[in-house]
């Protein structure tokens, strides 16, 4: 990575920009913010006069955008979903900012009043239909009284309102206590719900104190526009109502014609808008004085030559380029991603972590190996791995085309597939001990039985848990020795030698010597002689020195830290474990069932759903747990070994096209 400056003469600043963006090699920066030295010299450049028209451009053309959307007539449900539309791609000119304005205003002079006109009319249209339904909905609540609803409100002699109250008893009180006055009412809703509709006729006179207790008790209902019986009003208004949809169909149909002839060309005409707007914000960025504008920013070496090339180009060779290698600190550089095709599903797994910082090791590779395969021992059962594999098959043939973000997720389902696959095969489980029980009829049969190198397979979690333990802090012990390893190396990369020796290097020491010691002493696995134990103390103890000098007196209190670490890969064991174990007790259930149903076909219907739904029940479960645990060992073990992260990635100022690409000159 090298930090680059270019100063380029005013006239051209605008064919520089321009050039940096369609070849994105250059992550540009705010000189006010990352290099604010630069301004004691020169000022703050201002963002294009232009930037607002085309911001203005860009709104106009969403907004068409946006109710078109809603109305054209397009694939919808689950055919939609498996046959999803690719965005039509247009061929375009490279057009001059004038003549980007003169389309732009041509097309929305010819159709923009017209669809404004239409939304705003769909709009009152709603508001009408909403109000219609508010009145259907009061309305309702008197079907069953005999009354006009015309006679709702003040006469010259008699105050009538209507609505409805959870308070009936105190109403009734107050009512009784009036000289001139009645009420009626009648009950909806049961228990903590219950409420009564009620409507209090009253003398003119009572006006005041009838107005009174409906602000404190009462909903009114706002009906007095409406005359007629109620079940007359409500034939009326769902009349009205059913006017206004056809009116609304009507007017839909023809944005869903605007939709059909013009909806594409908004789409590309927004999306040029909205490139020149972003080439004519970048300018705020930059530093200016008389007659030069300063720009600052980041490119990888391998792209130096052709950037200096390209501005050397645009600028007419009006442009002085400088370049020098970052310090960490106070330049603080972006980080590049190298990572191979294969590996950039897993980047995403990383990133939800932290981006490394730059010239720190970049982890992704040997995280994504190890989340698969902790998540293929974890899950451990071949049926539910075939079941993601075929799943994430389906989902990389006909969804990568549309979706990055499918097509990566769906690769990295494919390798957690085939390892919880294999791993399943390995521990005799597929769907628990489906085929045994309802194939062989025998649910100690194994699926087959062999010997390789001593070894026998299957190893069954159940029946010999231990093995399966010692397998995954096996796993553990080269997962964080790993880790130590990239930390080792990190502090050599950054000559931090002390920080590689005490902090570091003393673990390799310790484990060592330790590992010797344990072995003899505990395990009586191996069988030290005097000079071999004596190295071994030696190692130990300047293991335990380096952690002092390291972290003073709670340096022994890593050394248990470290062990707990260790320990931590024992989930290994416990989620294999709960996977297969509840994979086994939903099969006897489902039989348990089945044979509980005098009907045999009805039994075996009954067995078959339960097992689907129970299964796949636990397939999200324990997938779930099986992805959150291996990134936890992938975070707070392994990571805490060596990696920090904190960085930010390198974003190239750079072009990107969904609708629209440049017609190639011939």
């Amino acid at each position: 990575m090298k930090k680059v400056s270019l100063i380029v003469y005013q006239d051209y600043v605008e064919d520089v920009i321009k050039t940096l963006h369609e070849a994105g090699l250059v992550e540009i920066i705010d000189i006010s913010k990352e290099a604010p030295l630069t301004l004691e010299e020169a000022e703050k450049a201002e963002t294009h006069p232009e930037a607002g028209t085309c911001t203005n451009y860009g709104l106009r053309l969403s907004r068409l955008i946006d109710i078109l959307s809603k109305t054209k007539k397009s694939p919808s449900g689950i055919k939609a979903m498996l046959n999803p539309q690719l965005p039509v791609v247009t061929s375009i000119e490279d057009r001059f900012l004038d003549e980007l304005y003169s389309h732009a205003e041509g097309i929305l002079h010819e159709i923009e009043k017209n669809i404004l006109v239409h939304e705003e009319s769909l709009k009152k249209l709603d508001e009408q239909k909403e109000k219609i339904d508010i009145g259907i909905e009061q309305v309702s609540y008197l079907k069953d009284f005999r009354l006009d609803i015309s006679d709702i409100g003040v006469s010259d002699y008699v105050y009538i309102v209507a609505g409805k109250t959870s308070e009936l008893p105190s109403i009734e009180k107050e009512i009784k206590s009036l000289d001139s006055a009645a009420l009626y009412s009648k009950q909806f809703g049961t228990g903590k719900k219950r409420e009564w509709v009620v409507i209090i006729a009253a003398h003119i006179s009572e006006q005041e104190k009838i107005e009174k207790l409906c602000r404190e008790k009462i909903t009114l209902f706002d009906i007095q526009h409406l005359s007629g019986s109620p079940k007359d009003v409500i034939k009326t208004l769902k009349k009205e109502k059913t006017k206004i949809e056809d009116e609304k169909k009507q007017i839909l149909s023809k944005l869903s014609d605007y939709a059909s002839e013009n909806l594409h060309g908004l789409l590309v005409l927004r999306e040029e808008i909205r490139l020149e707007t972003v080439r004519k914000e970048i300018s705020k960025n930059f530093a200016k004085t008389g007659s030069t504008y300063i720009i600052n920013g980041w490119v990888l070496e391998k792209n130096e030559d052709k950037l200096k090339s390209l501005a050397t180009s645009a600028s007419n060779g009006l442009a002085i380029y400088n370049s020098e290698k970052p310090s960490l600190n106070p330049d603080n550089p972006p980080t590049y991603f190298e990572t191979p095709k294969w590996a950039v599903p897993f980047k995403s797994l990383l990133e939800m972590f932290a981006t490394p910082k730059y010239n720190e090791i970049n982890p992704t590779i040997i995280m994504g190996i190890f989340f698969v395969l902790f998540f293929g021992v974890m899950l451990g059962d071949a049926g539910y791995g075939l079941v993601i594999l075929f799943l994430s098959l389906f989902g990389y043939i006909k969804f990568s085309k549309y979706s990055e973000m499918i097509k990566n997720w769906s690769f990295m389902g494919i390798w957690l597939g085939l390892t919880t696959t294999v791993v399943g095969f390995l521990t005799n489980s597929f769907f628990g001990d489906f085929i045994p029980r309802f194939i062989f009829n025998d649910p100690n049969q194994l699926l087959y039985s062999i010997t390789i190198g001593g070894i026998h397979l299957p190893v069954e979690p159940l029946r010999n848990p231990l093995t399966i333990l010692t397998i995954a802090l096996l796993f553990g012990l080269v997962h964080l020795n790993l880790g130590i390893i990239l930390a080792i190396y990190q502090s050599y990369k950054n000559r931090d030698f002390k920080e590689l020796i005490t902090n570091h290097f003393s673990w390799v020491l310790l484990q060592i010597g330790g590992g010797l010691l344990i072995g003899d002493f505990l395990l009586h696995l191996l069988t030290l002689r005097t000079v071999e134990f004596y190295i071994s103390m030696i190692l130990v103890i300047i293991g335990l020195i380096f952690r002092l000098i390291h972290a003073g007196p709670l340096g022994f209190f890593d050394v248990t830290g470290y062990v707990g670490d260790w320990l931590s890969y024992a989930r290994l064991l416990a989620l294999g474990l709960a996977t297969t174990g509840m994979a086994l007790a939903f099969n006897i259930v489902a039989k348990l069932f089945g044979d509980m149903i005098p009907i045999e076909i009805i039994g075996i219907i009954i067995m078959i759903i339960l097992l689907v739904l129970l299964h796949v029940i636990n397939l999200g479960l324990q997938a779930l747990g099986a992805g959150v645990h291996s990134l936890r060992l992938q975070y707070v073990e392994f990571f805490n070994r060596f990696y920090e992260g904190g960085g930010h990635e390198f974003k190239p100022f750079s072009i990107k096209r969904k609708y629209t690409k440049i017609k190639e000159v011939k």
